[in-house]
C-alpha cells in the first residue's frame, strides 16, 4: 500500500476567530519541500478573508485530477509509440449538489489540447481512445464520484 503525506498548517492572525472574521489563509507543505499557499476559495468566503491569489482546496482538486489524468494521457500515448510534443488542458470544474443533496464539485470538465511529433498526430478516435484510458487509470477519476467530461480541444 502506497501512502501520501501533507502537512497543513495554519495560525490565527488578526481577525476576530468567534465572529467567523479571520484570514483562510494557510499554507501545504509537501515531503519535496514545496510549500503552496492555500485558502479558503473567495468564492464561499469573503475575499477579505481568502487571499484570491493562494490556491483553493477545489481548484487544487480540479487541477489534480485533470494532472492525473494528463500523466496517464502521456504514459498511454508513450506505450502506443505515439509521441506528444505539449499537452495543456483548462479543466472546469462546477459547485452543485450532489445525490444526497450536499455541496460538491459535481462536474468537471476536461478540455486537453495534445500537440504531437509530425506526422503522429492520431486520428480524432485513437485520440478519444487515449483519454478513454487515461481517464479509465486515472487513480483520483477512480476515487471520485464527480461526473466528469473529456472535450478534446482541436
Amino acid at each position: 500500500m502506497t501512502e501520501f503525506v501533507a502537512t497543513i498548517k495554519w495560525q490565527l492572525n488578526d481577525g476576530d476567530f468567534l465572529n467567523n472574521n479571520y484570514s483562510r489563509a494557510h499554507s501545504w507543505e509537501f515531503d519535496g519541500g514545496t510549500v503552496v499557499a492555500a485558502t479558503a476559495s473567495p468564492h464561499i468566503v469573503s475575499p477579505l478573508w481568502a487571499p484570491e491569489e493562494n490556491v483553493d482546496p477545489e481548484e487544487a482538486f480540479v487541477a489534480s485530477l485533470a494532472s492525473c489524468h494528463m500523466l496517464f494521457f502521456l504514459s498511454i500515448a508513450a506505450k502506443e509509440g505515439i509521441q506528444v510534443e505539449s499537452y495543456e488542458d483548462n479543466p472546469l470544474g462546477t459547485l452543485g449538489k450532489n445525490q444526497q443533496g450536499k455541496h460538491a464539485i459535481s462536474r468537471i470538465v476536461l478540455r486537453p489540447s495534445a500537440r504531437y511529433a509530425e506526422n503522429m498526430t492520431p486520428s480524432r478516435e485513437q485520440q478519444e481512445s487515449l483519454h478513454h484510458q487515461a481517464h479509465e487509470h486515472c487513480f483520483l477519476a477512480n476515487s471520485v464520484n464527480t461526473q466528469i467530461d473529456i472535450e478534446i480541444q482541436d
